[in-house]
């Protein structure tokens, strides 16, 4: 989720074998004088393009309408009860075009609820949360409830930064080291940087590691992306770099890929890694060790699945405030500790997360919905007098969120009260 500023504008493309080219009569047609099922017959014919129906009409709103008619007619099924019509219809798929979804039939609604009030840092938080799980805002909020009237939850962030890690192949083992000691070299290091930021008003290159594996080279590069999550930003900037290098001292290089898989984006990895609860603070414990911890061990899982679902917490957060919610998968990394401490009289938790991928600007976070969640959290937007203080509030809330989800999960499995929850929540 870069920002709009640093997004590539898009280079008009030929239409897909799937998608007609419109025929040269289609420019002196006036589609105002044409009604939705009229067009839709157009667009069956390969007269007018389905992707281009927004540049076509110059309205978004009828773009989407006519795309479900030309559905119905095409396929002999429409996309029937998914909803379409909001209240601005016009501004709500204004807002997405170009920036969220192409092909827009419809959108799908999701509940949204609040888990809170969730004390972290001194501030008090109500969550918002999208999902579809019944017993998840619930069981948040009971773990919310927990760790406020303990006295609040404390959170960090250690390291603030996106990274994007191409594959490089050479024609032998010894150009890779040699390019290996060349950008990790402090002087090369700064032509580098200088390049990646010429595209970027931003972004800045914090560092660069290179892991050599025979002719290959993984170059990981570390950047600050400000407010924004910063993946489009953080590639293209990786892009002028490898241009640079294979135009001057590597003309013999060849990027297989701009992510080699080291930088881990969408995949886990090791790299990157009581009275309300109606439990005892020796049986919680007791669980989270067989669990968490020996029952993931054994499972074979990596070192970011020592948890007992932090994932459910972080989907749910992602949904409601915008972001990209595939990249779930590395930002659910976390450990979850428990300890008796005071003899046995309380409990101590800890989650610790290193890869929460949030952004407060670019992406979904500028739709009306997820904007409204993000303010809730006051952190909507850039925070201009301090760039970057908007995403590491919103990693903390999402940090603070997985703890009460996993304190009050882990009780009701030490309670044996899980399957009850569900029973009288999870059920139509």
């Amino acid at each position: 989720m870069s920002s709009p500023d640093d997004a590539p504008t898009p280079a008009p493309r030929p239409p897909s074998e799937t998608e007609s080219a419109p025929a040269a009569p289609t420019s002196k047609v006036d589609f105002t004088t044409l009604s939705d099922e009229e067009l839709a017959a157009l667009v069956v014919a390969g007269t007018v393009a389905p992707h281009s129906l927004e540049a076509d009409l110059g309205n978004c709103a009828r773009a989407v309408r006519v795309r479900r008619a030309w559905l119905e007619r095409s396929m002999g099924v429409g996309v029937g009860t998914l909803p379409h019509d909001v209240l601005d219809c016009e501004a709500f798929y204004s807002s997405v075009k170009g920036a969220c979804a192409e092909m827009v039939v419809g959108f799908v609604p999701l509940p949204v609820g609040v888990a809170g009030p969730l004390l972290l840092n001194g501030k008090s938080y109500q969550v918002p949360m999208a999902t579809v799980e019944g017993t998840l805002i619930a069981s948040t909020r009971r773990g919310c409830k927990a760790i406020t009237e303990s006295g609040g939850a404390q959170a960090a962030v250690l390291q603030q930064g996106m990274t994007r890690a191409p594959v490089l192949q050479f024609p032998s083992a010894m150009r890779a080291v040699a390019f290996k000691q060349w950008l990790e070299d402090p002087v090369h290091f700064e032509e580098a940087k200088a390049q990646f930021e010429s595209t970027t008003r931003f972004g800045k290159l914090l560092s660069v590691k290179v892991t050599v594996a025979g002719r290959f080279a993984y170059a990981r590069f570390m950047c600050a992306t400000g407010d924004a999550m910063g993946m489009n930003m953080v590639s293209k900037g990786v892009n002028a770099v490898l241009e640079h290098l294979a135009a001057t001292d590597f003309p013999d290089s060849e990027a297989l890929g701009l992510s080699g898989n080291l930088c881990c984006d969408k995949k886990p990895a090791a790299i990157n890694w009581i009275q309300v609860l109606k439990t005892t603070v020796a049986a919680v414990c007791e669980l989270n060790l067989a669990k968490n911890l020996v029952g993931s061990a054994m499972a074979g899982m990596s070192a970011g699945g020592f948890n007992a679902h932090a994932a459910n917490l972080v989907t749910a957060v992602f949904l409601a405030c915008g972001q990209d919610p595939a990249q779930n998968v590395e930002s659910s990394n976390c450990i979850t500790q428990l300890t008796p401490v005071n003899g046995g009289a309380d409990l101590h938790i800890s989650c610790t997360m290193p890869s929460i991928e949030v952004g407060t600007v670019g992406g979904g976070t500028h739709l009306a919905a997820q904007k409204a969640c993000l303010n809730l959290l006051g952190v909507a937007g850039s925070a201009d007098a301090s760039p970057g203080a908007h995403a590491r509030q919103l990693a903390m809330v999402v940090a603070a969120t997985v703890m009460a989800g996993e304190l009050s999960l882990l009780s009701a499995l030490s309670a044996g009260h899980l399957v009850k929850a569900h029973m009288a929540l999870n059920r139509k």
